[in-house]
């Protein structure tokens, strides 16, 4: 150890006498270790507790350590929640293909790649997370889970009778299962598939199962969500909005083991709870639910779209999911109002307030899938009107899952329209959306003016994805370095220097300790999750049954304002979502198909 320390001084005096800088030992370089494709927006950020910055920093091949090129593109961003220094470090004039570190005086980065295959294969990734998340039949246990669901409650009439609604998507490390997450999943793989096809494979069958079955594997995936929403609404007028309830919540456990008992003996039947447009809640505490049409939309929007993507496949199918799409928009209508998750033994639950932006997305969509564009582009702009931007974007805070789904993708719709009024007034909205979200990220390291609630990650997601329609819409790139700046931070570019998504890289810094009873006790990699990411230190400080069971391996460069924890008892940072993944499949593809390009 002494040697040791002798060394390090020898070696930061050696530094000194060529003119390096040397800088505190509390220092560190932060990348998107996917690492850059060639053209895109380069930029690492240094950060400190110590006195000194950066005025330059040189980019060195890591395979000889010879230098590459001397930047002084640099931007200090000065003292920054609780570090005392902040610079920006942009190399994205270099664009040769290589394996590189970023060297500030004494301070190194980890290694990195700038080439046009970067995101290959990412998309596809996420999938594997997405299999594991299966209910019914689970493919990465092979074996089966959850066959006795469920039970009906909230019917006026069909209390407690059977009904079939096995299958889908276990909605995070826990086992419940919700319409409103599970069709915007369906919704995003969709939106993937259909605007970047050559990013998906075909290794995996329909049940999950490896094998080629002449279907890409993003559609079967999405297939399986749409299955069980069928079964969800199973007759015109008749919806379900949620399978289980907190109950849930009692433990570790495996999916095949489950024993939580709602009444109906221990891991039997589960509560299948039944659209009413009023507040639900079994057990004291209520949601605040206003009415059906959040759900009605996301169900319509959900059919409408996969009845175009899955005729090639399914055409009988496709038929019968289009004539859903059709009576779930219309039951919307007559229904307005937000369908809340449900509570019971615990006060959290989904508390989505919004319902225009599923509407508009549900009649944008229905525009497309029918060709009356002159009734349903009105009827989609006349909703979108009413919520120009979702109402998280530029806000300090929001209720968990207050405005959801995240991102609008009807405004992309309604931007693309024939009609030039209805396509300017929205690509004006999708701006500023960007803006908001922008003016209070702009003067900071990151880049980065996402709140930092509960699924922070999930915002960033649906802004990437936000950000890349917008692009489409309108060829405005002006928004490159924002961009950049989140894809970095899902990948690295962040404080903790850690990847959000569980083994992407499979080299580099990502969860290894995810709350999930999958790793936690049965030590089962859940590879493909994108964990929910930093809240607000009051946000951690105030969560019931939140913790830290092997201490704060990033407790160095926690933030003051913000903690993220690699730690199974964190369920408020650490705890990947079924969603979330899914929504992460459309910007991962998108990268991979501009790198093709």
């Amino acid at each position: 150890m002494k040697k040791n320390l002798i060394f390090f001084a020898i070696l930061t005096l050696f530094l000194a006498s060529c003119g390096q800088p040397t800088f505190d030992e509390k220092s560190w370089i932060r990348i998107n270790q996917l690492g850059y494709q060639p053209d895109a927006k380069k930029v690492a950020v240094f950060i400190s507790r110590g006195d000194d910055a950066p005025t330059k920093f040189t980019l060195c091949d890591s395979a000889t350590s010879k230098e590459v090129k001397t930047f002084k593109s640099v931007t200090n961003t000065g003292a920054w929640s609780g570090f005392t220094q902040s610079v920006r470090l942009d190399f994205s004039e270099l664009t040769e293909d290589g394996t590189y570190y970023i060297q500030a005086g004494n301070i190194k980065s980890p290694v990195f790649k700038i080439n046009k295959n970067v995101y290959d294969g990412t998309a596809d990734f996420l999938l594997k997370y997405m299999r594991q998340q299966r209910c019914g039949f689970n493919p990465y246990l092979n074996d089966h889970c959850h066959t006795g669901d469920g039970f009906i409650v909230y019917h006026p009439t069909l209390n407690g009778k059977h009904m079939d609604a096995t299958g889908g998507w276990h909605d995070a490390s826990d086992y419940l299962q919700y319409v409103a997450t599970s069709a915007n999943a369906v919704f995003q793989m969709l939106l993937a598939y259909k605007y970047h096809p050559e990013a998906f494979g075909d290794q995996y069958q329909a049940n999950g199962r490896p094998g080629a079955n002449g279907i890409p594997d993003i559609l079967d995936e999405a297939k399986w969500g749409m299955d069980w929403l069928v079964k969800m609404n199973p007759e015109k007028d008749m919806m379900f909005n949620q399978l289980a309830d907190d109950r849930d919540h009692r433990g570790y456990r495996l999916p095949t083991l489950d024993t939580v008992d709602y009444g109906k003996g221990p891991g039997k039947s589960r509560p299948v709870y039944y659209c009413t447009g009023e507040p639900q809640g079994l057990m004291g505490n209520m949601n605040r639910a206003t009415g059906i049409a959040s759900t009605a939309g996301k169900y319509a929007s959900a059919f409408a779209f996969g009845s175009q993507l899955l005729k090639d496949y399914y055409p009988k199918y496709a038929e019968m999911i289009a004539q859903k799409a059709i009576d779930a928009y219309n039951y919307g209508v007559l229904n307005p109002g937000a369908c809340q998750t449900a509570p019971c033994s615990s006060p959290y639950f989904y508390e989505e307030d919004n319902w225009v932006d599923d509407m508009e997305l549900a009649a944008a969509q229905l525009a497309l899938m029918t060709g009356d564009t002159n009734k349903y582009i009105a009827e989609a702009a006349e909703f979108g009107r009413q919520e120009p931007i979702t109402p998280w974007m530029g806000a300090d805070t929001a209720r968990h899952y207050q405005w959801y789904p995240f991102m609008n993708a009807g405004h992309y719709l309604l931007a693309m329209a024939d009609d030039r009024d209805v396509s300017e007034v929205f690509k004006a909205n999708m701006k500023a959306g960007i803006d908001a979200v922008y003016n209070k990220g702009k003067n900071t390291p990151f880049l980065n003016g996402i709140p930092f609630i509960w699924c922070s990650n999930n915002l960033t997601t649906a802004m990437l994805t936000h950000i890349d329609l917008y692009k489409k819409a309108t060829g405005d790139s002006s928004y490159d370095y924002m961009e950049a700046a989140l894809r970095d931070w899902v990948f690295g570019c962040n404080p903790w220097g850690t990847s959000m998504v569980v083994g992407l890289p499979s080299w580099g810094d990502t969860p290894i300790d995810p709350h999930s009873a999958f790793t936690s006790v049965y030590s089962y990699p859940i590879d493909g999750g994108l964990v929910d990411g930093p809240v607000y230190s009051a946000i951690f400080n105030g969560l019931r049954g939140v913790y830290l069971k092997n201490g704060d391996a990033y407790e160095d460069v926690q933030p003051e304002r913000m903690v993220y924890h690699d730690d199974n008892a964190d369920y408020s940072t650490n705890e990947p979502t079924m969603d979330g993944t899914a929504c992460l499949t459309y910007y991962l593809s998108a990268m991979e198909a501009r790198g093709k390009r």
